[in-house]
């Protein structure tokens, strides 16, 4: 055991270091972002492989399909860029607060994996609950934004129904939302399988019920996407430019505004959506297991 704990950060830097400079390459990050990616997932990986694999699937799962249509979401986005470029800031937005969880699981842990089991720990089942709900949050509003803009679906401003601009902020699309539930559900299924491997439960009883982890995870991506949209809706600026004939997230004297006020960006929207997912899934976590 001492042996693999004293492996796995040098396994993680392999890991994280080829992974980062390939999305590099390929656009999916920024310099700052790889840098920054870099960090955040020597440090998953090295806590715990299961966790690792959360961020590694949100991450894939997410740059793959960000690059999906990329000329008709040139078309769409004003901010476009290729690839899905993200800076540090975007990647802190997406990991930061699942990272400090990490770590805090793995020093109350002794960087073993657990099961989510209230009886033997409250305080650890509640903090890993807080992970999952992050890369379920994450992973469902990549989904439901890159796969909603891509759909036929009429995009209606989730506060009033009120149909808008594909591109605008708060817009929801059935095929978006339902992206966002499947995208939860592949964070928890993730958690499950590599659980059957990494850690091991008290009782039968509790193993099994780790299954539960699968529609949870689902709710959570759907539920974070509800609130990502919530919020774009209503504290994030949207409004169309005459002159280049798109939705923009900045007033101006040719920008005709759609929705919401100019006080938080799409990062702040996406890190209170992320914290207010992360603590409801804990809580959630606490009382289910």
């Amino acid at each position: 055991m001492e042996k693999t704990l004293m492996i796995r950060p040098l396994i993680s830097v392999i890991i994280a270091s080829t992974i980062t400079m390939r999305a590099f390459v390929h656009k999916s990050l920024d310099l700052s972002g790889a840098l920054v990616g870099f960090l955040v997932m020597s440090v998953h990986i090295a806590a715990s492989y299961r966790f690792g694999a959360l961020l590694l699937v949100f991450f894939i799962t997410s740059s793959k399909l960000t690059k999906v249509g990329e000329d008709k979401k040139r078309s769409i986005d004003a901010d476009f860029k290729e690839g899905g470029q993200r800076n540090w800031l975007q990647v802190l937005a997406n990991s930061g607060i699942a990272m400090v969880l990490v770590v805090i699981v793995g020093q109350l842990t002794g960087w073993q994996d657990k099961c989510l089991d209230s009886k033997e720990s409250a305080l650890v089942t509640s903090l890993i609950g807080g992970i999952i709900g992050q890369y379920a949050c994450c992973n469902g509003d990549t989904w439901s934004s890159e796969i909603g803009m891509l759909s036929n679906g009429q995009p209606r401003l989730i506060t009033t129904f009120k149909a808008v601009r594909k591109g605008t902020n708060g817009a929801v699309t059935i095929t978006g939302l339902v992206a966002a539930a499947a995208a939860g559900g592949v964070i928890g299924l993730t958690f499950v399988l590599f659980g059957l491997f990494t850690a091991k439960c008290n009782t039968d009883t509790v193993a099994l019920k780790q299954l539960v982890v699968i529609p949870l995870a689902a709710m959570a991506g759907l539920c974070g996407s509800l609130i990502d949209s919530l919020l774009g809706a209503t504290v994030e600026f949207s409004g169309f430019c005459t002159v280049r004939n798109k939705v923009v997230g900045k007033p101006g004297p040719t920008v005709r505004r759609i929705s919401g006020m100019s006080i938080l960006d799409n990062n702040g929207v996406n890190l209170v959506s992320v914290l207010l997912t992360t603590v409801l899934t804990s809580i959630a976590c606490f009382y289910i297991f």
